[in-house]
């Protein structure tokens, strides 16, 4: 009796020693990596296998508090104190290095207080390096996290500094992260030429489906900026995969994109903030919160939801925002909720939201104003002028996404030259 317990115990105890490898296995017997062991990042891959790239060379690094690797280390720090490399000078966009600098805040030059190191404002006056920033400088690196939107301004951040490379002489690398959106879906009207701006400086669409890394590529090629280009790749990262299904923590890549539903969302939202209706800034849930004072947010959710946007339902919502639009005046409105991911077309949804309040409320309701050339910020944000002229006279929504769909494909089918995944 108590030898065939032993043997019975034994037996379990086999069992539960095997059973983390069985797990590990896929049907076939395969034994399969952890999405946490097989995912790195462009900046882990650069530290691990490419360090050539920077041997003996002075380096500059774009970067942002998004720049950090998988333990939240900052970029900076990490290639500071590694003992062969030699980082002599920071540049930041919007925010700064560190995310101390204020929305819309210009600092051209100050003095990194944790390296020494001289950081320059590429936001405000200065959106390109200039010779006198890049001075000493053989190589630049960028890691900053985008969100997977044409008007989201880092990208550009990254070409200025592309063009700026070309211009001094200077090797570009991008190191390469993840589009929180996925990279399948690929949504919007592509910009038109005669619409570049800071906003959006190059004709791609609004939900691009593509990463950082594959835009530099894009842009270096097919709009010609011609630098000495190298992008060091992720390890894992498949066109499917949304930010949350990758073991990276969020961090804000700027104050008023605080989750990952603000960035699902922003692609339709920030539409939006071309109008007199309040996005959501000053709220803790920027462009998920849409309201003004003379919206019935009740009212508002029930015509959204009887247009039977796939993924997506509205609630009746009511707020006050701190700061920008309607500050201390309490809104009326809709919350944006996800319910499906893959279904969810965010520009579809915000053009869906910007003219069912027009058509609710013509008398409040107003495009932000036009300037000297008769361009709005909401035309830059859409990236043409047709678009708010026929909302303004009627026309439905699916008519004005027929419209955009051949230029749309043109880009679909100039995008696969550049997918790295």
């Amino acid at each position: 009796m108590k030898k065939r317990y032993i043997i019975t115990l034994s037996v379990v105890l086999l069992f539960l020693s095997l059973s983390p490898i069985l797990a590990s296995q896929d049907d076939s017997g395969k034994q399969q990596n952890h999405p946490q062991e097989k995912f790195k990042l462009g900046v882990e891959l650069l530290l691990k296998d490419d360090l050539d790239q920077l041997k003996g060379k002075n380096v500059g690094v774009i970067t942002n508090p998004t720049g950090v690797d998988q333990n939240l280390e900052s970029i900076v720090d990490v290639l500071y104190n590694h003992p062969n490399v030699n980082l002599v000078a920071l540049y930041g966009p919007e925010h700064g290095v560190r995310g101390d600098a204020q929305a819309g805040e210009y600092v051209e030059y100050y003095i990194d207080e944790i390296t020494g190191l001289p950081v320059y404002s590429l936001y405000g006056k200065t959106r390109k390096p200039t010779p006198e920033m890049l001075k000493g400088i053989d190589v630049l690196l960028f890691d900053i996290q985008d969100v997977g939107t044409r008007f989201y301004t880092y990208i550009y951040t990254m070409a200025y500094a592309m063009e700026a490379s070309v211009e001094n002489n200077i090797s570009f690398i991008v190191l390469d992260r993840p589009n929180p959106l996925g990279g399948t879906k690929v949504q919007g009207p592509v910009l038109d030429p005669a619409y570049s701006s800071f906003v959006g400086m190059y004709p791609i669409p609004v939900r691009h489906g593509m990463t950082v890394g594959e835009l530099a590529l894009l842009f270096n090629e097919e709009y010609a900026i011609g630098a000495d280009l190298k992008v060091i790749k992720m390890n894992g990262w498949e066109r499917s995969m949304y930010y949350d299904d990758i073991p990276l923590t969020w961090v804000l890549p700027s104050p008023n994109m605080p989750t990952l539903d603000t960035a699902l969302v922003y692609p339709g939202a920030a539409l939006i903030e071309g109008t007199n209706v309040s996005e959501g800034r000053g709220t803790t849930k920027p462009f998920e919160l849409i309201g003004a004072p003379f919206i019935n947010g009740t009212e508002l959710a029930e015509e959204l939801n009887g247009l039977h946007l796939p993924g997506v339902q509205f609630r009746a919502a009511y707020f006050t925002p701190t700061f920008s639009k309607h500050s201390g005046i309490l809104s009326g409105g809709i919350q944006i909720h996800i319910t499906n991911h893959n279904d969810f077309d965010p520009f579809i949804v915000g053009l869906s939201i910007v003219k069912t309040i027009h058509d609710m409320y013509p008398d409040d309701f107003e495009f932000l104003a036009e300037n000297s050339e008769g361009v709005s910020f909401f035309d830059q944000l859409v990236g043409n002028g047709w678009i708010r002229k026929e909302l303004s006279k009627g026309a439905p929504i699916n008519e004005l996404a027929d419209n955009w769909q051949i230029d749309l494909q043109a880009f679909i089918d100039i995008r696969k030259q550049y997918l790295l995944y």
